[in-house]
């Protein structure tokens, strides 16, 4: 439910002595409709320092608190980007005390790029891989996966580079479960952006 989002948000911000913005609910609402709602798929944009980034972590780390079972994919422009973000995700795990429980006492995946939760047995891949757009996702498979600024000017700069983006997200068709979620989070940076679906 919705509430258990906000819930597990509302407790994190306690827990850094801040108050949850207003727009952080509607951002949270948003991420929430998309992975509950068919057809599961998302685009998040928001002004400069809205903290979409931020929100985005706590959903994933939610998610994983209550369905331990997802495989969570984060793709960026690089892989640097995205392992910020896995990092975020780790500091939420680590310190949110809805999370205690998820922690690994062997943490054989447990850094910037890779952690794997507390979890039903029998599933191959982490709990949460980053990549960047470039690197290889061949057989990888994902219930969740997040473009979390994919398109930058090193991506988007060029007709030929925006084609080859375009072609290497179509990929993500073929690593997302059946009834997986696909959120892109981002900021347009050419009038012929990856995010514009209509003239």
């Amino acid at each position: 439910m919705l509430s258990d989002f906000y819930v597990f948000l509302d407790e994190w911000n306690q827990m850094l002595g801040l108050e949850t913005p207003a727009h952080h609910y509607k951002i949270m609402e948003f991420l929430f409709s998309v992975f509950t709602d068919a057809p599961h798929r998302g685009l998040l944009m928001a002004f400069r320092h809205s903290g979409k980034s931020t929100v985005v972590g706590i959903f994933a780390a939610c998610v994983l608190y209550l369905h331990p079972a997802t495989r969570i994919l984060i793709l960026s422009a690089e892989n640097n980007l995205s392992s910020r973000m896995v990092a975020h995700i780790r500091h939420i795990l680590e310190n949110h005390p809805r999370c205690a429980d998820l922690i690994p006492s062997a943490k054989k995946e447990w850094a910037s790029g890779r952690i794997t939760i507390n979890r039903p047995i029998g599933i191959r891949e982490p709990s949460v891989v980053c990549q960047g757009i470039h690197g290889n996702i061949t057989g990888m498979r994902a219930d969740l996966i997040i473009c979390d600024d994919v398109e930058v000017p090193n991506t988007s700069n060029t007709a030929q580079k925006r084609e080859t983006l375009r072609e290497r997200l179509r990929e993500l068709d073929f690593i997302l479960s059946p009834t997986g979620t696909m959120i892109y989070v981002g900021t347009p940076h050419t009038l012929d952006t990856i995010y514009r679906t209509s003239d």
